[in-house]
C-alpha cells in the first residue's frame, strides 16, 4: 500500500510524498480503524514523530558514554593485552562446554 501525503519542504512548497508501507499496512490500517488516528498520515506523523525520539535519546546516550569515555583517568589498555585476555577468557569457555 502507498500512503500520499503533502509535507511542508524547506522551499516552504507544498509537495506530496509516497510511502510505502509493505508489511506495515496491516498495523497501519488498524490504528484508523480503532479510531487512535484519524487517517493513515497521522500513523506515518505519528511513527516519524517516535523516530525522532527514539534517534534523539540514543543521541544523548552516546554523548553520554563518549564523555564518560573520556573523562575516563584509568591508563590505556593495549590491544596486545585485551587479545590476550580474550584468548584467555575464550580458551576457558571452550574447556568449560567441552
Amino acid at each position: 500500500m502507498t500512503v500520499s501525503q503533502e509535507i511542508d519542504m524547506a522551499s516552504r512548497a507544498i509537495k506530496p510524498v509516497s510511502v510505502t508501507l509493505g508489511s506495515l499496512t496491516k498495523a497501519a490500517q488498524a490504528r484508523v480503524e480503532t479510531g487512535r488516528y484519524a487517517s493513515l498520515s497521522e500513523v506515518v506523523r505519528a511513527g516519524l514523530r517516535a523516530l525522532d525520539r527514539e534517534e534523539a535519546e540514543l543521541n544523548a546516550l552516546l554523548k553520554a558514554r563518549i564523555s564518560q569515555a573520556l573523562a575516563d583517568t584509568r591508563p590505556p589498555v593495549s590491544h596486545e593485552d585485551v587479545f590476550a585476555s580474550l584468548k584467555v577468557r575464550h580458551e576457558a569457555r571452550m574447556a568449560r562446554e567441552a
